[in-house]
Parts: C-alpha cells; sequence; structure tokens
C-alpha cells in the first residue's frame, strides 16, 4: 500500500473510533453527576424553603450529583415525558394520581423499589413496582381569611353571588389538583351527572382555566380571589408566608366535609440517561432522614408507615383533618375513562 494511502487510512479510523464508542451503550452521559426531575408542583419552596430544596441540597452535598430540576401541572409533566419517550430527559417523574397511573400505562415507568418502599403502604404504591408515593397529601380548598370571616362549608354556598369572579379551579385532565376537583364532585354528588351539573352551573363564577395549581394560593392570598382549589400539604406551606390563606373541605348539604389522599407518587422513567442516579435519588427521598422533614419543612404526610411525625406541623395537620370523612376513589377506572370525564367536563362547563 503507498505511503499516503497507508496515513489516510490510519487518520480515517482515529477519527472513526470516538463516533463508535460514542454509539456504545456506556455513553460519557449515563457517568454524569446530574439527575433530571420533572415533577408536579408544591414541594418547592416559593422562598426557596420547601421540601424539595432541603432534601435537593442535602442530596447534592452527599453524593456530588446535581439535580436539575424543572415544574409544571401533573398532566403537563407527563405528556411531556410522553412527548420525550423516544429520547427521554428526565430521570425520575414525580406526579399525582391519576396521572402517575396514567404514565405507567404509557410505559413511561421502569420497574424499581427503592429503599424503605416495603414501609409505603400498598395502596401508596404501584403493584408492578414502577412507583411509589414519597409524600402523602390530601385534595382540599383554599379560602382568603381576611375577607371571608368564616369560610364556605359546602359546594351550593360557591354558587353564591359573592363569589362571581372569585372564584377558580384548575384544569381538569392538566393539573392534578384540578383533576380533584372533578373527582371529589362525582364522590359528592353521587356520579358524573349530578356532579357535572353542579360544575356547569358553578361555571358563571368561575374566573376560568388554570394549568397549575400552585398559581392559585397566592391570588386567593392577595384577594383577588376568594377561593380556589389545592391541596393541604402545598398549601399549609403556603401559608407560612401566605397569612390570609386558610384551608377547608367542601361538603354537600347536610352531609360531612369530604377528601381523598392526593399523594405525591415518583417513579423510575424508563430509558432514563441517568438510571442510577434516579435510583440514588428515589432511595434518598424515601429515607427516614427525608420522610421526617416531610412535615416539618414541607407541610406533608410522610409516606413511610414507620416514620411517626410530631413537630408542630404534624400536630396541626392531624387537626386540619379531624373530622374530615376521607374516602378511596377508583383509580383504576379514572385511569381508564379520564379522558371520557375530563371531555364530559368540558362539555358540561363549555371550556
Amino acid at each position: 500500500m503507498p505511503r499516503n494511502t497507508l496515513r489516510l487510512a490510519i487518520a480515517l479510523s482515529l477519527l472513526a473510533t470516538p463516533l463508535l464508542s460514542a454509539c456504545g451503550g456506556s455513553s460519557a452521559a449515563s457517568d454524569e453527576k446530574v439527575v433530571t426531575v420533572y415533577s408536579a408542583d408544591g414541594l418547592k419552596g416559593e422562598a426557596g424553603d420547601g421540601w424539595y430544596d432541603r432534601i435537593f441540597k442535602d442530596f447534592e452535598k452527599q453524593t456530588g450529583i446535581k439535580v436539575e430540576y424543572v415544574e409544571g401541572g401533573s398532566g403537563e409533566m407527563v405528556q411531556r415525558a410522553a412527548r420525550e419517550k423516544r429520547n427521554p430527559q428526565a430521570d425520575v417523574l414525580v406526579t399525582l394520581p391519576p396521572f402517575i397511573q396514567q404514565a405507567d400505562g404509557k410505559g413511561l415507568l421502569q420497574k424499581y423499589a427503592p429503599k424503605g418502599s416495603d414501609q409505603v403502604s400498598g395502596a401508596d404504591k404501584g403493584a408492578d413496582a414502577t412507583w411509589t408515593s414519597v409524600v402523602n397529601n390530601y385534595f382540599g380548598f383554599v379560602y382568603n381569611k381576611k375577607e371571608l370571616k368564616q369560610p364556605p362549608t359546602t359546594w351550593d354556598e360557591l354558587l353564591e353571588g359573592t363569589y362571581k369572579n372569585k372564584l377558580q379551579y384548575s384544569t381538569p385532565g392538566v393539573a392534578g389538583d384540578g383533576t380533584a376537583v372533578l373527582i371529589k364532585a362525582m364522590h359528592d354528588f353521587g356520579g358524573q351527572k349530578p356532579a357535572l351539573d353542579y360544575l356547569g352551573r358553578l361555571q358563571s363564577n368561575n374566573v376560568g382555566p388554570s394549568a397549575s395549581t400552585g398559581k392559585l394560593a397566592p391570588k386567593v392570598d392577595k384577594g383577588e380571589l376568594l377561593v380556589a382549589n389545592g391541596d393541604v400539604q402545598m398549601n399549609f406551606a403556603q401559608s407560612k408566608t401566605m397569612p390570609n390563606l386558610g384551608i377547608w373541605f367542601p361538603a354537600k348539604d347536610g352531609g360531612k366535609p369530604t377528601t381523598f389522599a392526593l399523594p405525591y407518587a415518583a417513579g423510575l422513567v424508563t430509558d432514563a440517561p441517568h438510571t442510577e442516579n434516579g435510583k440514588q435519588l428515589l432511595d434518598f427521598m424515601l429515607s427516614q432522614d427525608a420522610q421526617r422533614q416531610v412535615s416539618e419543612i414541607g407541610g406533608g404526610f410522610s409516606a413511610r408507615k414507620d416514620v411517626k411525625a410530631t413537630d408542630a406541623n404534624a400536630i396541626a395537620l392531624a387537626g386540619l383533618m379531624d373530622g374530615v370523612e376521607v374516602f378511596e376513589p377508583d383509580w383504576d377506572d379514572i385511569d381508564r375513562n379520564l379522558t371520557t370525564y375530563v371531555d364530559a367536563w368540558k362539555s358540561a362547563t363549555g371550556s
């Protein structure tokens, strides 16, 4: 072979080598000291003082792995992960029911049982180990304590003129807490039709759609709204810096106030770019130390049965839930029929 041809062949082979290795299974990206979290809003503090803020900082200090955080509505985060399914960008997905079941059904979550998940109740984790609750929580509403000396108590009160353009709830099918409005109404009114009849009438007082529930509480605190939907964990945490925020649970006339569990559930994304880092973060989230901080810092309820919080927040949260009837939705039914329910809600409300 002529010398020039030989040199050219060697140069081409050297150029080709990094390209071949980059296509292999052990790319440099998988070794990066980073983990990307897609999450529903509520666990990160407005002033950097939330549960996520604390545990992400502690996790980074302990492991050297940097947490990249992306936040949005529950359905929005699942939709984003679904769009990226062929080229996943997230490692960990955290969202509320029924969206965690939806993510599982779309094949977006891979099996992984984090350390400590054996202490999570069966109803709060996937039977196939694709997700587990990391913070327990309950659906609720908020009201402005300054403008309303007494909180409303029933759904029917919200139809009064007092709440004209002073009431807003986040969008079912997009936000987890917005979907929860529909679920609770269907339970309290005894079915889809009476619930939608009510929500259709309520629409005359409703300001309009909101993709994120977390944006509503500040409006209630300022008096721009008198009532909005939310959840206990997020709103309790927000009330520390929003003094006019009060939490309540609507009741059907003549009935008890009701709610249902709406946990933050986390799963490892299928074909995650940093799978091992994602596993470490999930383990850390469910560790006893992190779980002890759920009420103290995050204003929520520990997902682990063996963690019994006794801090001031835990006592206040227990008092808030006293006398409230907790029901368990049929999540399988909701997962199967969510699109039908949301379409019916759109039709009933003209949304």
